[in-house]
């Protein structure tokens, strides 16, 4: 078995070269969740989605994250009552959103909620989230009009086009998480351990975070390989650089 630490487009990219040439399910993705931002009442999960929608081939290629085939009414409907439409969420992604949130609503723990989705999209690689308990990745901002003032990554990062520079990041909520259902075990019991190619302050670096990862990852030292999204100073994809 193979264990991947994964965040989300880079990530995606390298699972779907491991599912060529082995077994899906002796794949075992750890990916991050401080990405994660409820909008509209919804519980998003862009990197477990990303990850979703590329293995099973249902990616959107025109935007680079949702899927295929998509229509914008509800987020047109939102704009024209003057709603927050910055993160644009199409129809058929909403439906993810909407069965997630229903289900964590219902008292089903997130690594439940990401295995069924994965099943109904046919994926036998085991997709774990990183925790079930809350991680959000913060930023301030060091220029623009507003320096020193601290937000939630996507709204930087969508909602401002990761277009002004940032001076930290921290994961709040971080020191009391504990590391998803299975994650420590895969991290344990894989022949090799793959750091995928992901952002590594704002996917790895939560990953890491979390307490007892990173500590189980210099356990495996010996059987780990990191590949770098960034090559010659600039990134593959992304502002990575």
């Amino acid at each position: 078995m193979i264990c991947v630490l994964a965040g989300g487009v880079g990530a995606a990219r390298l699972l779907v070269g491991l599912v060529s040439v082995m077994p899906p399910r002796e794949i075992v993705a750890v990916v991050n969740t401080a990405d994660d931002v409820v909008l509209h009442g919804l519980h998003i999960s862009p990197d477990l989605d990303t990850v979703t929608y590329t293995l099973a081939g249902a990616h959107n290629t025109e935007t680079g994250w949702g899927l295929a085939g998509e229509t914008w009414k509800a987020m047109g409907a939102l704009k024209r009552l003057g709603g927050p439409a910055w993160f644009s969420l199409g129809d058929r992604d909403l439906g993810t959103h909407m069965y997630r949130t229903g289900r964590l609503a219902e008292g089903v723990g997130l690594a439940e909620v990401t295995a069924e989705i994965a099943t109904s999209f046919g994926l036998e690689v085991r997709l774990l989230p990183m925790t079930e308990d809350r991680v959000a990745t913060m930023v301030t901002l060091a220029e623009g009009d507003r320096p020193g003032v601290e937000m939630g990554f996507q709204e930087w990062f969508v909602g401002l086009g990761h277009a002004v520079p940032i001076a930290q990041v921290r994961f709040d909520g971080v020191e009391l998480a504990c590391p998803g259902p299975g994650v420590l075990e895969a991290i344990a019991g894989a022949e090799v351990v793959v750091v995928a190619p992901s952002n590594p302050i704002v996917s790895i670096g939560p990953l890491l975070a979390v307490p007892g990862l990173a500590d189980a990852l210099r356990a495996r030292r010996d059987d780990t390989v990191a590949v770098s999204p960034i090559v010659a100073g600039a990134a593959l994809k992304g502002p990575a650089a």
